[in-house]
């Protein structure tokens, strides 16, 4: 499979640990957003919103990670994969922490930061306060399971994860969630290539992001 991606998109990195554990070999095809590489017509033939990660696995083009995460497991898990099992209840509860995931958390993620560095907002207000109620909510998921849908890792915590990695990176206080903070740590350790995959992403995001205005990244051309 093709898989086009960047490594400072918390979206690609998600694909890519899901694919490890998987055991599942990616073309690791990188996209140089930097270079507006994403707009050339080799690219925009495969995606016209031109933003990655973007998958292609013979006949089959697709976008938005969370769907990808859901196709891999789909096609190339064991059968009753336990990130992503064939029952309906256990499927139904992984599928609304990833709406969750990003419908709320990622976007209230979103709504605070965008504003805060691109347009001079005020730290604080309601923004804020929403995307708090967004991490009280994940946290109130976590007290009682080590993971985000229950017992055993799921697809949940994958597509999770990677947003929290966008809160470490903006410096956000996660210390008074400390079933989050227990949870990222886990997964860190528990996730197949994690330090490799992920935190070299996050590293490059933050050198990447010294050479544009702060946390520019986060407005580039990344699917979720």
């Amino acid at each position: 499979m093709d898989f086009y991606y960047h490594p400072a998109s918390p979206y690609c990195r998600s694909v890519m640990l899901v694919a490890k554990a998987l055991k599942l070999s990616l073309n690791l095809q990188f996209v140089d957003l930097m270079k507006d590489e994403q707009l050339r017509p080799t690219f925009t033939v495969l995606n016209p919103f031109h933003c990655v990660p973007t998958l292609v696995d013979n006949d089959l083009t697709m976008w938005e990670s969370r769907a990808i995460l859901v196709y891999l497991v789909d096609k190339y898990g064991r059968t009753n994969s336990r990130l992503y099992p064939k029952d309906a209840k256990t499927r139904a509860i992984i599928n609304q922490r990833l709406f969750f995931d990003h419908g709320t958390l990622g976007t209230r993620l979103e709504d605070y930061y965008y504003p805060l560095y691109f347009e001079g907002a005020t730290p604080g207000g309601e923004k804020l306060e929403k995307l708090e109620e967004a991490l009280a909510v994940l946290n109130g998921y976590l007290i009682n399971n080590p993971y985000a849908a229950g017992p055993n890792i799921t697809l949940a915590d994958y597509s999770l994860v990677s947003t929290v990695t966008s809160l470490e990176v903006v410096q956000h206080d996660l210390s008074k969630y400390p079933a989050i903070s227990a949870w990222y740590e886990g997964c860190k350790a528990t996730m197949a290539d994690f330090q490799e995959i992920n935190e070299s992403g996050m590293q490059q995001y933050r050198l990447t992001s010294s050479l544009v205005p702060h946390l520019q990244l986060l407005h580039m051309p990344f699917a979720e």
